[in-house]
C-alpha cells in the first residue's frame, strides 16, 4: 500500500509522533487519517505509561489568577527537559491545569495522598447516607464504592477531576496525552489555591 508523504505530515502535525510510527498507522488503517490518530492515540498512552516513571527535573511555576482577584493559584508543573518546558504545548498544559486548579479546588494531587483516615470517614457519611439496606455485602460495598468515586475522589484528587474543558477526559489522562505527545514524563509537583477571605 502506497501511503503519501502528505498523508503523513497531516498525520504528524495532528499528533507530533515520529514519520515512521505515522506512516506505519496509516497502514494499519488504511489510510484513514481519524483511525490512524485513534490507533496512534492508543499506543501512545502505552507509551506514556512508560515514560511515567522517568524523572522530570525542569519544567514552569505558574501562576493563573481568576475571578478578578479573588482567587489565585501557583502550581508547579515539571518534566524532563527545559526544551520541552519553553514548548507551547506545555505551556498551555500548565495554564490548563491552573485553571482547573482555580474552578475546582483541589485537595490533594493524588488519590493517593488522600489520609486513609479521611477515607474512612467519607465512606461512613456514604454509608450513613444509604441508610438501613439488606443488600448484601458485596452490592452494598460496590455502591459505596461508586458513590466515593463520584462525590469524593473527583472532588479532591486533582489527576481524579474531569477537565473543565472537556469532561470526557480526567487531568490525568489529559497528562497522559501531553506525555505522549511531547515524549517526556510530566508531573505535577504541587499547587497552592488562595480565595480571598479564605483562612488556612
Amino acid at each position: 500500500m502506497s501511503i503519501s508523504a502528505q498523508l503523513v505530515k497531516e498525520l504528524r502535525n495532528k499528533t507530533g509522533i515520529g514519520f515512521m510510527d505515522c506512516k506505519k498507522a496509516l497502514m494499519e488503517c488504511g489510510t484513514d487519517l481519524e483511525k490512524a490518530v485513534e490507533y496512534l492515540r492508543k499506543k501512545g498512552l502505552s507509551t506514556a505509561a512508560k515514560k511515567a516513571g522517568r524523572t522530570a527535573g525542569q519544567g514552569l511555576v505558574a501562576s493563573y489568577i481568576h475571578g478578578n482577584g479573588r482567587i489565585g493559584v501557583l502550581l508547579e508543573l515539571n518534566c524532563e527537559t527545559d526544551f520541552v518546558a519553553r514548548t507551547t504545548d506545555f505551556q498551555e498544559l500548565t495554564k490548563d491545569i491552573a485553571m482547573q486548579i482555580a474552578a475546582s479546588n483541589p485537595i490533594y494531587i493524588t488519590r493517593e495522598e488522600i489520609p486513609s483516615e479521611l477515607i474512612e470517614k467519607e465512606m461512613e457519611i456514604v454509608k450513613a447516607q444509604l441508610g438501613d439496606t439488606n443488600k448484601p455485602e458485596k452490592i452494598l460495598e460496590k455502591i459505596i464504592a461508586g458513590k466515593m468515586e463520584k462525590s469524593f475522589y473527583t472532588k479532591v484528587s486533582l489527576l481524579d477531576q474531569p477537565f473543565i474543558k472537556d469532561d470526557s477526559k480526567n487531568v490525568k489522562s489529559l497528562i497522559m496525552d501531553a506525555i505522549s505527545k511531547l515524549g517526556e514524563n510530566i508531573v505535577v509537583s504541587r499547587f497552592v489555591r488562595y480565595a480571598l477571605g479564605e483562612q488556612e
